[in-house]
């Protein structure tokens, strides 16, 4: 309870998130509005790998002890269902195959700098294992979604699974974490070299790209579970985590992947 209280605070506190917010519920209302289309809602929540400027590249250390956790809320247009006559809209490929997905989600990431360098006994080595990191992000978009198979038949329940793959953009607002059990960071005894001057822990923004790839499994008339692999990549900040090394080898900006299991069902 008392994260779920943090959580609601870190929200309410920020004008960025309830613009987000507002948008989006806007969004919706409007849509409800309209005639043509139906809506479903869900909830989606799993593990997430932050690719960030701890630990080391292709490291299998690094990439699976830096793992998070993720919920989100889910909303859709079904082009394939019309809501205003309770029936099937007409048969064209783009109602059949494509729905459009908005989204709210929230996670969090401890960091921690793992791999060889980490391992080494030396000063270098220590302040690097001395050194945590904790990445929140609050993030709100679309993407549009391509189903190869007919959306109608999967309805009706034939097939049971319909798989997809999306693409979209999100609002992205983060609040980094970077502390040291050897004292506070910026100096030359508690900081490996390439961070000195380059943490930032800083609230910011920035816009990721999105990609989607997964499939439903249809339990019920009005009712699916959603199993999906997420990927974002945050475009224009490399501080979503709080760092940005001086070194060749920051060559990307952090990015996550996201697996999800869901639930949505049809209004």
């Amino acid at each position: 309870m008392y994260n779920v209280i943090k959580v609601f605070i870190l929200i309410t506190n920020s004008h960025k998130y309830i613009t987000a917010l507002l948008f989006l519920f806007t969004a919706i209302h409007v849509s409800n509005a309209q005639s043509g289309f139906s809506h479903e809602l869900g909830f989606i929540t799993g593990p997430v790998a932050f690719q960030s400027d701890y630990g080391e590249r292709y490291n299998w250390d690094t990439n699976s002890g830096n793992v998070g956790f993720g919920i989100g809320l889910v909303h859709y247009i079904n082009f394939a269902f019309r809501a205003d006559c309770n029936c099937y809209s007409a048969d064209t490929y783009w109602n059949y195959h494509f729905k459009l997905r908005s989204q709210i989600s929230y996670h969090v990431t401890t960091l921690n700098h793992l791999g060889d360098e980490a391992d080494k006994l030396s000063l270098g080595g220590l302040q690097l294992r001395s050194m945590e990191g904790k990445a929140r992000v609050f993030e709100a978009g679309a993407q549009l979604e391509w189903h190869p198979l007919s959306i109608r038949d999967f309805q009706e329940g034939k097939p049971k699974i319909a798989p997809y793959i999306g693409l979209g953009a999100h609002y992205v607002n983060y609040r980094p974490e970077a502390s040291s059990s050897l004292g506070p960071l910026g100096n030359p005894v508690t900081t490996f070299p390439t961070f000195i001057d380059r943490i930032d822990t800083s609230q910011g923004s920035a816009i990721a790209i999105s990609g989607d790839i997964g499939f439903r499994y249809k339990v019920g008339p009005l009712s699916d579970i959603l199993i999906s692999s997420r990927w974002h990549y945050y475009t224009d900040s490399n501080y979503v985590d709080g760092l940005s090394p001086n070194n060749t080898n920051n060559r990307a900006n952090d990015w996550i992947w996201w697996f999800n299991v869901g639930y949505i069902f049809y209004l």
